[in-house]
């Protein structure tokens, strides 16, 4: 067998989606695990949908997600030029459309928008009410079947603008073998005359992705379930132009569902959840779609949650490292059906990844989140003893600064509400009292504190827990954080006693 060569081919239109980074995730997983070739091959064709700086996003994402390809038009390689856009420029897809030509199995189509779009209208019934430029409607058409040679050769001539497209064979079944869903078939009778080239040279997704796969020496190609339909397409066109046993074996993944549906770029807005790799910044809309780095995953977890969106390892583990997804992956084990996606268990995955991590990785991670904020962080001793203290409470990196900025910095606002209900003068009274205690600790330390604490409220004849929420409070702002006792050890003396004095006057 040749040796593994994948590939994934976005176009540079706007953010990743999570179904392309999964679509890239298991074609880098498939090719490793082979001891194969990872390659991005940039399919720009459709230039009026061309977003400027959409292609850099994308090799941004796969850097953050460390999916790095062995070839690109950043990383080089032997079977470039890497986008289509320049292997235009090189001539090579007109040769194709002209051999197919030559051969009978395309056709010159020389219609105007207006004239397609009044045949939409004359033939449009009841059973049929979206006609296409397919084998019923073609010889009705100007296209290089209806004229004589004469007039093509005119028109080309003289510059008329002119699609290439493929001549649908009828009555035909066409079959490949799907390497998640079995055999495919398809009827070519329904399936309309699709183009091949456009008017301005450049290729549709439909001639460069045979082309390139060919002339890269691509032997796996994976791609989503929405490609099913253009599949007969392509098949013809390996079997026109190379011979069908020249064609990669496909695998086409299934979708991923959202809450309504197939997962849409829509979707984050509507849900409140990422649906990109990253922050995408819309340069028409000047819109700002949230990602999930910017969310605050570790891409070790985005990844995890990835790839067990559609594939399972036949086992009850759920926490993979790249490295093991690389060793258990394999294709066969990718599900036929949608995959739903969870953020709530989306969260659990980084909730995890995160408690997993070693205190000096996950200072690196946070610390240029913080770097702007009221925390000093120059102290890094202090810093990876609060990370231990607070790391296992955060389900996203961002939320660090919420759960330990108490620990740099006094607490500007109080829950007061938590603590009205049941605050009487009998607990200001007791704090008072405990400031003074804790005034004359010598060694201030966790012990200490508690000691003190509770011996007075024993004395006092208070329970120690109805106190312990309005001393939290007092240190924290909220009713969370580690225990309050340990909070009070690390704040030191001064810091509790001056935000239990404040606190006082705000109770």
């Amino acid at each position: 067998m040749s040796k593994v060569r994948v590939r994934f081919a976005p176009s540079p239109t706007g953010g990743l989606h999570l179904g392309g980074v999964r679509t890239v995730l298991y074609n880098y997983l498939f090719a490793k695990n082979k001891g194969g070739d990872f390659i991005v091959r940039i399919e720009d064709t459709d230039q009026a949908r061309f977003v400027e700086g959409a292609e850099q996003y994308i090799f941004d994402c796969l850097k953050w997600c460390g999916i790095e390809p062995d070839e690109s038009p950043l990383h080089g390689g032997e079977y470039g030029p890497y986008r289509q856009s320049e292997r235009k420029e090189l001539g090579i897809y007109q040769q194709y459309a002209d051999k197919l030509i030559k051969d009978g199995h395309a056709y010159y189509a020389f219609d105007t928008p207006e004239e397609l779009e009044k045949m939409r209208n004359d033939f449009k019934t009841a059973e049929n009410p979206s006609p296409q430029y397919d084998h019923h409607l073609r010889m009705k058409m100007k296209n290089s079947l209806t004229l004589n040679e004469d007039e093509v050769n005119n028109l080309i001539a003289k510059g008329t603008r002119h699609v290439v497209r493929i001549k649908m064979p009828e009555n035909e079944i066409i079959s490949f073998t799907d390497m998640i869903r079995g055999e495919i078939k398809n009827e070519t009778s329904l399936v309309d005359d699709k183009v091949l080239l456009k008017a301005d040279g450049m290729p549709t997704y439909h001639l460069a992705v045979v082309v390139d796969d060919y002339l890269m020496e691509i032997t796996h190609a994976f791609r989503g379930e929405e490609w099913l339909p253009s599949a007969p397409v392509h098949v013809l066109l390996w079997k026109y132009l190379f011979g069908a046993d020249k064609m990669p074996e496909w695998a086409h993944l299934p979708l991923i569902l959202g809450p309504s549906g197939k997962l849409s770029k829509r979707d984050g807005a509507k849900y409140g959840f990422p649906v990109f790799a990253m922050n995408w910044l819309d340069n028409k809309t000047n819109e700002l779609t949230e990602g999930f780095k910017e969310k605050g995953f570790l891409p070790e977890a985005f990844i995890n949650l990835l790839a067990l969106l559609g594939w399972n390892a036949g086992t009850e583990q759920e926490l993979f490292t790249k490295e093991e997804l690389i060793e258990k992956f394999s294709i066969d084990r990718v599900h036929s059906g949608g995959a739903k996606f969870d953020y709530e268990k989306a969260k659990w995955f980084n909730h995890e990844w995160i408690k997993g991590l070693p205190i000096s990785d996950f200072r690196f991670r946070i610390e240029p989140l913080i770097q702007d904020s009221k925390i000093d962080i120059s102290d890094t001793e202090k810093l990876e003893k609060i990370i231990g203290l607070v790391k296992d409470r955060c389900t996203f990196l961002t939320d660090f600064y919420d759960q330990a900025s108490y620990f740099f910095v006094t607490p500007e606002i109080l829950d007061v509400d938590a603590v009205k209900p049941k605050w009487n003068e009998e607990k200001k009274n007791f704090f008072l009292e405990f400031i003074n205690k804790l005034s004359a600790i010598e060694n201030w330390g966790l012990e200490a504190i508690e000691d003190v604490f509770k011996n007075l409220a024993t004395e006092k004849n208070i329970k120690p827990g109805e106190l312990q929420m309005p001393l939290r409070v007092m240190l924290v702002g909220g009713k969370f954080g580690p225990p309050v006792f340990v909070i009070a050890e690390n704040i030191g003396k001064a810091e509790t006693i001056k935000r239990i004095e404040n606190a006082l006057k705000v109770f």
